[in-house]
């Protein structure tokens, strides 16, 4: 896989009362680590920010990145992404560096903001909450989509079995964004897997941005870990009308998913999920169609 994984010595101690554990404890193996490097996006010259994240769908990332950021929208804004020059210690090219040129009316963000993401938190520099309400473009809020509930509820299965690199080394997330066509079946558009669950998000909404699918109507973002305010942000900034997660949203991802008209799960674990805003673009059988709260 490339840059994507890295292989390791490890010791490994085996605690399990075996007679091999006991007589052999600490074993010699080696393991793949997923990659984690940073990667410079600029604005032309201007050095606009700094995110840790698995190399791989580069261009997907930064594209993802600025619709994010409500830089863009359109790609036609997006004239181009290129790797700039950059070397380690041994003079081998890094590819940790990408220049987007933007369309000359696409008005620049702040250039002394500063956004520095790491792999764990999306939004680490920027100045305040408020700062990160944008308005966006696509507002999910009249998307008419209805999602079958058990449909729903098989993309985290569906999410899993395509993880090639998360088979590998067990350390990346995904977002995976699925089509819901008019009979309730559900299509995998697209699969990023990363060890940023924003990075995850970014490279599939970039890619659908550099696919001219902005938009995203129709469409179901289910991820893995928890559903936090910036992801919500991300989604909605993008128009798809649902974000499914198979941990807990966070009570600012809830409000703001609010806010937008998107609906927001959490929980969604093959047997049960829980709907915390939106819950009428979930379809349920009629016979518990009256339990809907």
């Amino acid at each position: 896989m490339g840059r994507v994984t890295q292989r390791r010595k490890v010791h490994k101690f085996v605690l399990d009362g075996s007679a091999q554990a006991l007589e052999h404890p600490v074993r010699y193996r080696e393991d793949f680590l997923a990659v984690e490097e940073p990667l410079e996006v600029r604005l032309g010259h201007m050095s606009f920010s700094v995110t840790m994240r698995t190399p791989g769908d580069d261009f997907d990332l930064v594209a993802g990145f600025l619709v994010s950021e409500g830089v863009i929208w359109d790609p036609a804004q997006l004239i181009s992404l290129r790797f700039c020059a950059g070397e380690d210690e041994n003079g081998v090219q890094t590819f940790n560096v990408v220049e987007a040129q933007l369309r000359p009316d696409v008005v620049l963000p702040e250039t002394g903001r500063n956004v520095y993401t790491s792999s764990s938190c999306g939004i680490c520099g920027t100045d305040s909450i408020e700062a990160v309400r944008k308005s966006s473009h696509f507002s999910p809020a009249g998307d008419p989509l209805s999602v079958p509930v058990g449909v729903l509820a098989s993309l985290p299965d569906r999410l899993r079995e395509a993880q090639a690199v998360f088979d590998k080394t067990g350390g990346v997330h995904a977002a995976g964004l699925f089509r819901i066509h008019d009979d309730g079946a559900a299509e995998l558009l697209c699969l990023r897997e990363d060890v940023g669950r924003h990075n995850a998000v970014d490279k599939v909404v970039g890619w659908a941005l550099r696919e001219g699918l902005l938009p995203l109507r129709g469409t179901v973002l289910q991820v893995s870990g928890r559903a936090s305010f910036e992801l919500v942000q991300k989604a909605a900034l993008a128009g798809i009308p649902v974000l499914a997660a198979v941990s807990a949203p966070s009570s600012l991802a809830v409000e703001l998913a609010q806010e937008t008209g998107l609906t927001l799960v959490g929980f969604s674990r093959g047997t049960s999920l829980n709907v915390y805003a939106g819950s009428d673009r979930v379809g349920v059988p009629a016979a518990s169609s009256d339990l809907r709260g």
